[in-house]
């Protein structure tokens, strides 16, 4: 394999996509841009809320500016539906901004994959609450 190659690949079975959805949370809790912009095509489309990114340059620099807004982020991902190349899931995280509130956000997400285990495409929706430091679950 290729370093272009990010196992596991499509088709997905459930044990494969429970493996993908897991890589996927422990590089975002690396909190790591580059680690995580690794894992789209170069290409890749994204919908995070109301940005709408193209490419893994744009992906790297909107997560970099996320980490450096979202303070202490920790995040939980949960398989919620795979076929062929494309998985859905279900997330949570919290995180603090520089005046100290706590947030959780929740959301979805639904990923397409290329042959390669790249995700070329990832649309996301999330709300965020508001919460007291004592009300925090993800540490």
């Amino acid at each position: 394999m290729t370093a272009d190659v990010r196992p596991p690949v499509p088709p997905f079975t459930e044990e494969s996509a429970r493996a993908k959805v897991q890589a996927a949370e422990d590089a975002w809790n690396s909190r790591d841009p580059e680690r995580v912009a690794l894992a789209y095509t170069e290409d890749s489309v994204w919908r995070n809320r109301d940005r709408f990114l193209t490419g893994r340059e744009e992906i790297r620099a909107f997560l970099a500016d996320k980490w450096q807004h979202e303070l202490d982020y920790r995040l939980r991902k949960e398989l919620w539906a795979y076929t062929g190349n494309r998985i859905s899931v279900r997330f949570e995280y919290e995180c603090r901004d520089a005046q100290g509130q706590w947030w959780r956000s929740h959301g979805n997400e639904q990923w397409e994959f290329d042959d390669a285990g790249l995700m070329r495409r990832r649309e996301a929706s999330i709300n965020d609450v508001p919460i007291g430091e004592a009300d925090r679950r993800l540490r």
